[in-house]
Parts: C-alpha cells; sequence; structure tokens
C-alpha cells in the first residue's frame, strides 16, 4: 500500500476514535478496521492502544462527573478476565484468523443487540447479563480493540441516559486499556518503540475528532442517540468483514 494511503487511513482512524470517545459510540469499529488495513490486524492493536488510552484521558477528563461506578464495578472484574483469555487465545490465532474472529465478533453482538431493541426492552438484571458481556467485552477489547460493542450493549441495556452512558464508558475503558497496556508490550510485542511512533504520529487527529464529537453529541436527541449506535456499530462489522 503506498505512504500516502497509510497516513491518510491512520488520519482517519485517528479523527474517528476522538469522536468515538467524546460519546458517538459504535464508530470506533471504523477505525479499528481502517488502522487493520493499514497496518495489519494483529500490529494494527499495538498502535491503536496508546492512541485510545491518550484519547481515554481526555473523555475522563471531560466527562468523569458523570460515570456510574455501579455498574462500572460489576462489569470491571469480568472483563479483566476476558482480558487474560484474549491474551491467551490470540497469541495462538494468525493474521486471517484474528481478523475473521474480529468481524465475527462485531457480528454477533451488532444481532444481539438489534434483537435487545426489539423485544421487551425489560433490563436484564440477572447477574448472568453482566459476567457474559463483561467475559466477550475483556476477550474482544485485547484481541482487537473491540468492547465497544459489547459494553455498548450493557450499557444501553442498562438504560443510561447519553452522559451518564458516555462517562461511565469513559472510566471503563480508561481502566481496561491500562491494564492491557503491559500485555502488548512484553507478551505479543506489539507495543514497540517504532508503533509508539506511529501512534505519537495520530494523536493531533484524535484531539480533532473529540472537538468535533463533542459539539455532534449537542445535537443528538436521547432516543436518536441508541438507534444511531447501533447502526454504526452494525457499520463497522460489515467493514471489517469485507475488507
Amino acid at each position: 500500500m503506498h505512504h500516502w494511503h497509510v497516513i491518510i487511513l491512520a488520519s482517519l482512524a485517528g479523527i474517528i476514535i476522538g469522536v468515538s470517545k467524546s460519546g458517538i459510540k459504535g464508530i470506533a469499529m471504523l477505525a479499528v478496521a481502517l488502522l487493520a488495513i493499514a497496518y495489519g490486524a494483529k500490529s494494527s492493536t499495538g498502535i491503536m492502544l496508546p492512541i485510545l488510552i491518550g484519547a481515554d484521558i481526555i473523555a475522563v477528563w471531560y466527562y468523569h462527573r458523570h460515570a456510574q461506578w455501579s455498574h462500572l464495578l460489576k462489569l470491571m472484574p469480568w472483563m479483566a478476565a476476558g482480558v487474560l483469555l484474549g491474551v491467551w487465545g490470540g497469541g495462538v490465532l494468525s493474521d486471517e484468523m484474528f481478523r475473521h474472529g474480529m468481524a465475527v465478533v462485531i457480528l454477533i453482538s451488532v444481532v444481539i443487540m438489534v434483537w435487545w431493541e426489539k423485544s421487551s426492552k425489560r433490563i436484564p438484571q440477572s447477574r448472568s447479563f453482566g459476567i457474559v458481556m463483561g467475559l466477550s467485552a475483556g476477550f474482544a477489547t485485547m484481541v482487537g480493540n473491540l468492547a465497544g460493542a459489547f459494553s455498548n450493549i450493557y450499557f444501553l441495556a442498562m438504560r443510561l441516559p447519553k452522559d451518564q452512558f458516555i462517562g461511565t464508558a469513559a472510566w471503563l475503558f480508561f481502566m481496561i486499556n491500562l491494564f492491557k497496556l503491559p500485555f502488548h508490550i512484553w507478551v505479543w510485542h506489539t507495543i514497540t518503540y517504532d508503533s509508539l511512533l506511529v501512534s505519537l504520529r495520530i494523536y493531533p487527529a484524535v484531539l480533532v475528532g473529540f472537538f468535533i464529537g463533542i459539539r455532534l453529541v449537542k445535537l443528538i436527541r436521547e432516543h436518536n442517540y441508541r438507534q444511531m449506535i447501533l447502526l454504526l456499530t452494525a457499520l463497522g462489522a460489515i467493514l471489517i468483514l469485507f475488507r
């Protein structure tokens, strides 16, 4: 792929990550897909993680007062367990299997989300719902930075209002992404000095995206926000599957 193609894809991915962290959830999958196209499925996860942590810091700073800690504490331990599963699983997969796995994970989650919106809509109180979502999100975030779909389903299911949804997700991902960092550096070796330089070059685009996103979030009404998240999550899955 030509050098300038890579630069365009990477910058677009950066802007999308920024917009996503500002609260337009679901589109981060497009960024995952773009970086996977530019740098390969597995190495792109190492380039993306430092960018995500940088974006999480801005999101936590901006939305921290809206976080709902009770939901966080329910999901967090299971996500951490899912990350450990992902460290083991991702270590034995080839790039091709990795990419197909990423796509399948997203598509399954989209089907669940659509079914969820069409069904009775009562909030699943069962502990097993949190456990399944937490493990799935942890595994998906480790193998492809794709936890968004599962945490979106969980927070949509809990009926969190827009600002609480964004604030809680911001803290959740900040903590989980920090937890993943040592595994990427010392187990998978996907984060290196060179990959960090790539991440740093993409980061200014994230700041641009974040400020665009904040403007957009203010314009979106509560009901439309839920539908938009579902639609964008589905689009990201399809993109990664057919690239």
